[in-house]
C-alpha cells in the first residue's frame, strides 16, 4: 500500500508541474509534450530499480532451505524404493 501513495503522490506531483509548465510557457510547447513520455520512461526505470532492490534484499530463511534438503532426500529415498533410477549421465 505504501507504494501505491508514492506512486500516486509522485503522478500528481508531475502532473501539477507539467500543467503548471504550460500555463507559465517557461519551456517551449515542443519540449512540454515529451515529458510524459519521459514520465513513463522515468516510471518504468523507477518500477525496475525497485524490483531489483527487492530482489537484492530477499530474506533468505535458513530454517526453510533445511527443510527442503530433507524432502529433497525424503523423496529421493521413495523414488528409489519405487525402482525409480536417479542418476546423472
Amino acid at each position: 500500500m505504501k507504494h501505491i501513495v508514492k506512486i500516486l503522490a509522485l503522478v500528481v506531483a508531475i502532473t501539477v508541474l507539467w500543467i503548471g509548465l504550460l500555463q507559465t510557457s517557461v519551456i517551449s510547447h515542443s519540449y512540454i509534450w515529451l515529458l510524459p513520455i519521459y514520465f513513463v520512461v522515468s516510471l518504468g526505470c523507477y518500477g525496475l530499480l525497485m524490483v531489483g532492490v527487492g530482489l537484492m534484499n530477499f530474506p533468505t530463511c535458513p530454517q526453510e532451505a533445511l527443510l527442503l534438503q530433507k524432502d529433497i532426500v525424503e523423496a529421493k529415498e521413495y523414488l528409489k524404493q519405487k525402482g525409480v533410477d536417479l542418476t546423472l549421465d
